[in-house]
């Protein structure tokens, strides 16, 4: 029985059985297979059986479908192929064990291996690698310059008004009083 293997770090080997003739795959929940990842389209693909062939068709999703890093429509897969739903790579697996002789010798680990090395970069995102490296600073980018405090003058006038209106208040209050106490 032929099954999808997810390669991505944190979904590492979750596995979804090809049992059905048509499986949708996605980001929301009424697709038989859901993969809840922001790269994933809501409704991004549908895997179809026909016969002993596994074909599958890409629904016009956002980030693509791609096989062995190759965008695809709708294609055949092969046990073994790498098969990429946006940022979430699978590979197809027909349940016979890798090293049969009817396999060259290597074939079954390189697509792992380029599944490990291939990367998408979302336009509108941010890749994984520059996250790692914290980006470049432009150059001329002077690390040893010290910042001055910017001066705020809106809150110095305000403060020099203040005291000018609280010392007329004062001077008010003292005149009224010798005002009225002048007069008993």
């Amino acid at each position: 029985m032929a099954k999808l293997v997810i390669l991505n770090q944190g979904m590492t080997g979750r596995t979804f059985d090809l049992v059905v003739e048509r499986t949708t795959v996605g980001r929301v929940e009424d697709n038989t297979f859901q993969i809840a990842d922001a790269s994933v389209s809501s409704h991004h693909a549908e895997i179809l059986l026909r016969g002993t062939d596994i074909v599958i068709r890409d629904l016009n999703s956002t980030n693509g479908t791609f096989l062995n890093n190759d965008p695809v429509t709708e294609i055949i897969l092969k046990p073994g192929q790498t098969l990429r739903f946006g940022q979430v790579e699978l590979k197809i697996d027909d349940g016979k064990p890798v090293g049969t002789p009817a396999s060259a010798p290597g074939s079954a680990p390189a697509p792992v291996k380029k599944a490990v090395d291939s990367t998408m970069i979302i336009p509108r995102g941010v890749s994984l690698n520059e996250l790692e490296h914290g980006g470049s600073r432009p150059t001329g980018f002077d690390t040893k310059t010290t910042f001055s405090k910017k001066k705020n003058k809106a809150n110095k006038y305000f403060l020099i008004g203040g005291i000018i209106v609280g010392l007329i208040i004062v001077v008010m209050i003292i005149y009224l009083i010798m005002q009225t106490g002048g007069h008993h």
